[in-house]
């Protein structure tokens, strides 16, 4: 299912995603670098593999999504504040800064798979998925085991802009 940008202007990167070693598809992003532009830099570049100093996300399980492991990196060497929360948790397919309070965010981020209110004025919305929406899902209803741990590998196989 495809959702149409909210601008043309905006990039839009992707993510190859595997699961159990399986291709499951391409999900497409849009990043708001109209609304929140460092933060959707940031992970523009993490996506390209533009900032030499950060892993790219090829070959990390979808449950780390976070670049280094720490959350703390980021293209402006640390962790940096938060733009704004224009953008609303409002839908399933934001992407979201992970962080562990105000002005920490870095590379961890999420991508909501519901409406998430309680997370605004918290956490920085700065994309959504515009097609790919089913892989979202498919990643979803993974079977977990022990701490939620996905019983198959979920990988991004290959990411980048388009």
């Amino acid at each position: 299912m495809s959702v149409q940008a909210t601008n043309p202007n905006n990039p839009i990167v992707f993510f190859d995603i595997t699961i159990g070693g399986q291709d499951v598809g391409r999900m497409k992003m849009e990043l708001f670098a109209d609304v929140v532009p460092k933060s959707a830099e940031n992970f523009r570049q993490f996506c390209t593999g533009e900032f030499s100093e950060l892993l790219c996300f090829p070959s990390l399980s979808l449950i780390c999504l976070q670049g280094d492991g720490t959350g703390i990196c980021s293209i402006y060497r640390g962790p940096f504040a938060d733009e704004n929360f224009k953008m609303k948790h409002s839908a399933p397919g934001l992407l979201s800064m992970a962080n562990s309070g105000p002005g920490t965010n870095g590379c961890q981020f999420f991508i909501t798979c519901t409406k998430c209110d309680w997370l605004d004025g918290k956490h920085v919305v700065f994309g959504k998925v515009v097609d790919g929406l089913l892989i979202m899902r498919k990643i979803e209803n993974v079977p977990t085991g022990p701490n939620n741990k996905p019983k198959l590998p979920i990988v991004i196989a290959q990411c980048g802009e388009m």
